[in-house]
């Protein structure tokens, strides 16, 4: 796409100017057409990364189906990638290459902080295996820590089933001395706000059985990669020994991001975001045997720049995209989103909830900040458009960042991002959690 040249010169009204319009009040109303132009923007590039403002948001939702539709189909792109456990999601895409079992019990567990339960996910997954049946396979992966990044169990137990059979003496050993440690996660288990009462369990626990979770997690992890072509030789598939070591590397990564929070109170060095580390190692696992694919995830883990929001994050912690930046360099295009407002989907623990439970409701968004890259877009259009960030004449130096609903997660822009996607307003997700935070 070719920079638009301004009157004024002014960022603001360059922004709005280069904008690609589209048509359509549902992004599956957008025709191949409009979307070509995206093709030379995305080049080469083996991962596109598509963030969301804000989660659970259904213009988002339906932007990732379009989006990786017209790749896969017009581009070669061969897997969507997820901000969801690498563990959970290997049922998601077991059922995409069967059919076996219920898939919204499959989304309800195999996709993780809740992201799998609503009726956006489940029709992207119906027509990757409408895909799957016509010959032409689209993978599912998440690539995130297990367990809404609340405990290392989901890959424990993945490695421990792996040994069963690959070595059952040192499963048994598993089963008798590392998954017992899991004692302290509540049982119930159902609530939206399981993950919270998760690591308040964990962060409960005394020293001492925190570090011999640490160093029974590592043991383990050290000796698979240790027996890794043992277990091949003996006969295991080269793939399930490759899923049980990452699976065993995620648990340590959990386990460490887990720890990290234990020692907050008394740390005098600066922080490390463990959890994105983990994600962009993922997406490297991944690459490995896939040639294209599309990442989804927030605009906060997808951004080529350290994040920041203060007062939340006050401190610059590095995301999956500036991992992602330095190691995959030009194979990498990134696309942030912006909106002009409209409703968010959240929930909160009310008095009557029990631990571990919290009630859905939606709010009405403000209106952007005029500093804002999101007020900037919102201002003068509407409908939903793409901007090439990359044809920009000159820095854009005039917005603070972006939206994350009411909050403003600050950004050099041009840095940050390749390209907007700007949508009119967003409204809620289309969940099958009731009002009461239930699900089935």
């Amino acid at each position: 796409m070719s920079p638009v040249a301004t009157s004024d010169g002014s960022a603001s009204e360059w922004l709005r100017a280069a904008a690609l319009g589209f048509d359509g009040g549902e992004p599956d109303d957008v025709p191949d057409a409009q979307l070509e132009p995206l093709l030379a923007f995305i080049g080469d590039a083996r991962v596109v990364a598509l963030g969301e403002s804000m989660h659970r948001s259904h213009e988002f939702l339906a932007w990732r189906s379009r989006l990786l539709r017209f790749l896969v189909e017009r581009a070669g792109f061969s897997a969507l990638v997820l901000e969801s456990g690498f563990v959970e999601g290997l049922s998601v895409d077991h059922w995409i290459r069967t059919g076996e079992g219920s898939l919204r019990g499959v989304l309800n567990e195999g996709v993780t902080y809740h992201f799998g339960k609503c009726q956006e996910t489940l029709d992207l997954v119906v027509w990757m295996r409408e895909r799957a049946l016509a010959g032409q396979p689209v993978r599912f992966y998440g690539m995130d820590v297990p367990d809404s990044a609340a405990s290392a169990l989901p890959a424990v137990r993945e490695v421990a089933r792996f040994l069963d059979q690959a070595d059952p003496p040192y499963a048994e050993h598993l089963r008798s001395a590392l998954l017992p440690a899991f004692d302290h996660l509540p049982a119930d288990r159902s609530g939206l706000a399981r993950a919270a009462t998760a690591i308040q369990s964990y962060l409960a626990l005394p020293d001492h059985r925190r570090h011999a979770m640490t160093a029974a997690i590592n043991g383990m992890t050290e000796r698979l990669r240790a027996r890794a072509t043992d277990y091949a030789a003996a006969g295991a598939g080269a793939e399930h020994v490759a899923v049980a070591i990452r699976a065993a590397e995620l648990a340590r990564s959990t386990d460490a991001f887990l720890a990290a929070m234990a020692e907050g109170p008394t740390r005098t060095w600066a922080p490390a975001n463990i959890r994105d580390a983990a994600m962009a190692d993922t997406v490297e696992w991944i690459l490995e045997r896939e040639e294209r694919v599309v990442l989804f995830a927030a605009n906060g883990h997808v951004r080529r720049t350290p994040y920041l929001a203060p007062p939340f994050v006050s401190e610059p912690l590095a995301t999956v995209g500036t991992h992602l930046s330095s190691r995959l360099r030009q194979d990498l295009r990134v696309i942030g989103t912006t909106s002009g407002g409209g409703e968010a989907w959240l929930h909160r623990p009310s008095p009557v909830d029990p631990p571990g439970h919290s009630t859905p409701f939606v709010e009405q968004l403000p209106a952007p900040r005029p500093d804002t890259l999101d007020g900037v877009l919102a201002h003068g259009r509407s409908g939903s458009f793409f901007v090439d960030l990359t044809e920009a004449p000159e820095p854009i130096t005039t917005v603070v960042g972006t939206h994350n609903g009411p909050e403003v997660e600050l950004a050099d822009i041009g840095a940050a991002y390749d390209g907007i996607l700007h949508v009119d307003r967003i409204s809620p997700w289309h969940t099958w959690i009731d009002a009461h935070g239930h699900w089935n």
